[in-house]
């Protein structure tokens, strides 16, 4: 059976990139179709056999600066020919899944989210567009031609899959509401097993935990002014475009640690009180790799987190993003006791191997594995 597997862009590591190599180790010899590939960025890509970029590659500096290409996107995809393949998986929140394929080819598309800037975040990229845009008045105006012709051909070719997948229900929810298309539910896959309590399990100590990217729609800044507030420890791993600004209004009982390593992320899970998650994600991987190293989880109720957390059982959740909601959930939360062995339990849901497990499944129901 010949097999291809197809992403957005290869220039970064995140959640999706984690279940592009769980679909390598599943499937080793298949190529990676994209459309820009950066070997410097994405390291990581060097298991697959091949990976092959589309003809945006030729053009200078768009395998790390992709954001004016969305244009040329859907053709990059367009163009790639899968002549030959029995199956293809696309991986995507953006253009991949429209790859067009011939009858006889099998197309799986895992969706991570419908492309957000067109659909459930549109406000905002164009109506408060990322600063790198800020020289540009009317780039809402100046956009919408652009958006509706994106709009138009991203609910065509989300009708080109033969099978729609989402990472979440708050996916599977978008993908129904957006392209009118039923989708099941395989969650990404967590690796669970690093950051799992070992058998002597350490003493926790006196700091909450934020971990992600410090950029604005994770809302750092909404658990820094809560904290600011409470006077509470709180440590920060992460980098961004925001890092600056947020150390300028952390007060003293917040800290900053930067990026950090798998080992060094996992002590950080296992001896703090608890892992604060203030933003909406598809997904939100966190949350289960701090559950599985016995750390419950304050968390925003939206999105991913509906999926991963148990109130008042894994976790708690507030109701609004706003400072006297967390605040009022963190009170509520020093109240209460969590056991780890329930943690432990409910994060192992999202293992690798039950991602897996999940994928094989739903291949063979077309008879190819």
């Amino acid at each position: 059976m010949k097999i291809a597997l197809v992403y957005d862009r290869v220039n970064k590591w995140g959640g999706a990139e984690r279940a592009l190599l769980a679909l390598h180790e599943l499937f080793p010899e298949a190529p990676l179709f994209t459309a820009v590939y950066s070997k410097k960025a994405a390291a990581w890509a060097k298991v697959f056999p091949k990976v092959i970029p589309s003809f945006l590659q030729k053009i200078p500096f768009t395998n790390t600066n992709h954001e004016l290409l969305g244009t040329f996107t859907p053709l990059a995809f367009e163009s790639f020919d899968f002549e030959g393949y029995d199956l293809v998986i696309s991986v995507t929140s953006e253009a991949a899944k429209g790859i067009i394929t011939k009858p006889g080819t099998v197309h799986i598309c895992y969706c991570l989210t419908p492309t957000r800037y067109l659909w459930s975040a549109h406000d905002l990229y164009f109506r408060h567009p990322p600063s790198k845009f800020k020289y540009f008045p009317f780039f809402w105006q100046i956009t919408r031609p652009l958006v509706w012709y994106l709009r138009k051909w991203d609910k065509m070719a989300a009708q080109r899959p033969d099978e729609m997948v989402g990472i979440s229900n708050a996916v599977r929810e978008r993908i129904n509401k957006y392209y009118r298309r039923q989708a099941k539910i395989i969650f990404p896959p967590v690796e669970v097993d690093k950051f799992k309590i070992k058998d002597s399990r350490p003493k926790r100590k006196n700091f909450y935990l934020l971990v992600g990217r410090l950029i604005p729609y994770k809302k750092a800044d909404l658990a820094i002014r809560a904290f600011n507030k409470l006077g509470l420890p709180l440590v920060i791993a992460g980098s961004g475009s925001e890092e600056a600004r947020l150390k300028k209004i952390a007060k003293g009982n917040i800290k900053f640690v930067g990026e950090l390593t798998d080992p060094k992320l996992a002590d950080y899970y296992r001896k703090c009180t608890a892992l604060i998650f203030p933003q909406e994600e598809d997904f939100g991987i966190v949350v289960p790799e701090a559950q599985v190293a016995g750390a419950p989880v304050i968390a925003y109720k939206a999105g991913g987190a509906l999926d991963t957390v148990i109130d008042g059982e894994t976790g708690i959740f507030f109701e609004k993003q706003s400072v006297a909601s967390l605040i009022k959930a963190v009170k509520r939360f020093e109240g209460l006791k969590f056991d780890p062995d329930k943690l432990i339990k409910n994060a192992q849901r999202f293992s690798k191997d039950n991602f897996k497990k999940s994928f094989s499944r739903l291949v063979r129901k077309y008879g190819r594995l």
